[in-house]
């Protein structure tokens, strides 16, 4: 189901199976033709999803781009069935991840041998088919206003090399992707590209910002009263992470 987060900011939640599913958020006002989704989710959950944006009355000429947080396997899985309902779409990835996905190099994607024996077992999943042309590399730093919103794209590595997070600093709404989460979880630092030093670094920076609304792309969302809960849970982490 579509869920209104606030103004300019839709919901659909995952559909966990054997594997978790990520969230989607779509980012603008549905009065526009310019719309964009954050992350699109697992293998298979494609459907489902566009299904629920078909049903809200989103229509294919108003969504504009997708932006990947990150590209493991639960978050861009399905994107080629999102590509294919919106052939005008672009694609937007920090540069670090988009090397990848531009040579069909997919050991982001899966993370770790075991996963994807697993994932392959499950799926037919042909050669290249997480071979992508990125339209826009990210970096970091720079300012993205995608319909009617104003989010600053916050270079947040450690979980994968490439992780981002989108930040409205006027309304202190925060998309972190798989970095960070409520109820003081943190994204794994196992899979390949992930490192621990980085993401230490990451949770710092994220600890500096003022947040109130914390949307991340697994488990619940909370939507005010979020900045105390994030800085506890930097502060728990931070020893932990060598």
């Amino acid at each position: 189901m579509v869920e209104k987060v606030t103004d300019g900011i839709l919901w659909i939640a995952g559909s966990d199976k054997f594997m978790p599913d990520s969230h989607i958020f779509v980012l603008g006002d549905i009065e526009t033709d310019d719309l964009t989704i954050v992350d699109c989710g697992i293998v298979d959950m494609g459907s489902y999803k566009l299904a629920e944006l078909d049903s809200y009355g989103i229509s294919t000429k108003q969504v504009k781009r997708i932006i990947m947080t990150h590209t493991h396997l639960d978050h861009i899985g399905c994107l080629r069935d999102f590509l294919e309902r919106y052939p005008n779409v672009e694609l937007w990835v920090h540069r670090e991840e988009a090397v990848y996905l531009e040579r069909g190099d997919d050991r982001i994607v899966f993370g770790n041998k075991m996963f994807e024996s697993m994932i392959r077992s499950q799926y037919d999943i042909p050669q290249g088919f997480f071979e992508f042309k990125v339209t826009r590399k990210l970096e970091g730093g720079e300012f993205l206003d995608v319909g009617g919103n104003r989010f600053k794209v916050i270079y947040i590595p450690g979980h994968s090399i490439g992780s981002i997070g989108l930040y409205d600093e006027t309304r202190k709404i925060f998309l972190s992707g798989d970095t960070i989460y409520a109820d003081g979880a943190i994204g794994r630092y196992d899979l390949f590209s992930a490192d621990s030093e980085m993401l230490k670094k990451s949770l710092e920076i994220i600890s500096e910002l003022e947040i109130e609304t914390l949307l991340p792309c697994h488990n619940r969302i909370v939507k005010g009263g979020t900045d105390q809960m994030v800085k506890s849970t930097v502060q728990y982490w931070l020893p932990l992470l060598k």
